[in-house]
């Protein structure tokens, strides 16, 4: 867009009858109002109904108002159709893969040493007697990193190549390091350099990340969970001995339940519960401990596709600029905002089995209210997308966790 500095209302006032026309081509214009858009960057209002297919209406007026430095904008407002003619035309500015190839390459880096202390199990003094053990964590955070990432990059190319076949200016992945953590990474993410043209590009780079991620995912926890056994979990835990208990997702419950062939992990008994209302109690909060049952020690592999699940649900929480706000804006569009507060207070309410979900309150509280709109929010979306992005928010709440992590002792 051009800058404000920039921007001469005395232009665009005097071409007034020839913008009007050219939106009435598309429109039938119940009224309009021209605005200064040295204060809101929008030229002209227009209020009616945009005629016929409106996803085509919106390229006869993208092609049309072009060569007077405009860019529309179609939205729903007290239930009419409304054209603002925006000043400015997109041109986003070539980014630097130089940062991403930096970031991707720390990232690397990070999350193999974390596969190294996942596996390592020798002793703690790294003496001679270590080295057969050291050789074996090596293999195992390889095992670990080559997963691990495998599943984050076909998530966010997912993203990536949706937007350029779109034709959606965006940027290449950014990964994030994070050395000394358990995963030794905190994710990646793309940047949108323009707004997505229509709901069913938003809709189609939102959903394209966490199903390209699934794809890799699901293979690499049941590949990685036949690599796995079970061992019997301590009936108390000695002092200086710690233990750590991965959360449930309905999806990961299940895979373990076809690899294994119980639900895992197994209490000893069920704590005066039925063995549904033990598990009910145990998925949403963690407790009664398993402690003196059974669970699965995790091979790398599995412990990369579990964390694969956690991220897909982490990115498919539906709100802001996550991809699962993406999906939800697409599908409901203004009605989207509506849904904040409430799917925010259930987050601070799981808050109280896991704190960890408080800290995500507290970055959606900023980030949740914000949504990647579309140039072109009239046009709907067809049933297949509807389809696909119902799906998308049935997949939230197959892989999402209510309780991802445990540190006993």
């Amino acid at each position: 867009m051009v800058a404000p500095d920039n921007l001469n209302a005395e232009i665009w006032l005097s071409q007034g009858d020839t913008l009007q026309s050219i939106v009435a081509r598309v429109m039938r214009i119940d009224g309009m109002v021209w605005q200064d858009p040295r204060r809101t960057g929008i030229v002209a209002r227009f209020e009616g109904k945009v005629l016929g297919d409106s996803e085509k209406a919106y390229d006869y007026l993208e092609n049309a108002l072009k060569p007077y430095n405009l860019t529309p904008l179609f939205r729903v407002q007290r239930g009419k159709h409304v054209v603002l003619l925006a000043a400015g035309v997109l041109n986003p500015k070539p980014s630097r893969a130089i940062w991403n190839a930096v970031l991707f390459v720390l990232t690397v880096l990070s999350v193999f040493s974390a596969g190294v202390l996942y596996s390592y199990q020798g002793p703690a003094d790294f003496g001679h007697g270590a080295l057969p053990y050291l050789r074996q964590a090596l293999l195992g955070g390889l095992a670990f990193t080559v997963s691990l990432l495998a599943i984050l990059v076909s998530h966010e190319f997912g993203h990536y190549l949706v937007a350029r076949r779109h034709g959606t200016a965006v940027t290449l992945p950014y990964f994030i390091p994070f050395p000394l953590s358990l995963f030794g990474t905190l994710g990646a993410f793309i940047s949108l350099k323009a707004p997505p043209r229509n709901k069913k590009v938003l809709m189609d780079i939102g959903i394209a990340g966490p199903l390209a991620g699934m794809v890799v995912a699901l293979p690499v926890l049941v590949l990685g969970l036949a690599l796995s056994h079970v061992e019997p979990l301590p009936s108390t835990l000695a002092g200086g001995t710690s233990l750590m208990l991965e959360g449930n997702s309905v999806l990961y419950l299940l895979a373990k339940l076809v690899v294994f062939g119980k639900l895992l992990p197994a209490p000893p008994h069920s704590a005066g519960f039925s063995a549904v209302g033990y598990w009910v109690q145990y998925f949403f909060t963690g407790h009664p401990l398993p402690l003196g049952g059974e669970d699965v020690v995790l091979h790398p592999i599995a412990w990369a596709g579990w964390a694969g699940l956690l991220v897909t649900a982490l990115n498919l929480i539906p709100l802001g600029t996550l991809d699962g706000g993406h999906v939800l804006f697409a599908l409901l569009g203004e009605k989207a905002r509506r849904l904040f507060w409430p799917l925010l207070s259930l987050l601070l309410l799981l808050g109280f089995v896991w704190s960890g979900w408080w800290i995500w309150a507290f970055l959606l509280l900023f980030l949740g209210r914000m949504y990647a709109e579309p140039l072109d929010q009239i046009t709907p979306l067809d049933k297949r997308r509807r389809a696909i992005a119902w799906f998308g928010m049935v997949l939230f709440l197959l892989v999402f966790t209510p309780v991802p992590l445990q540190m006993l002792g």
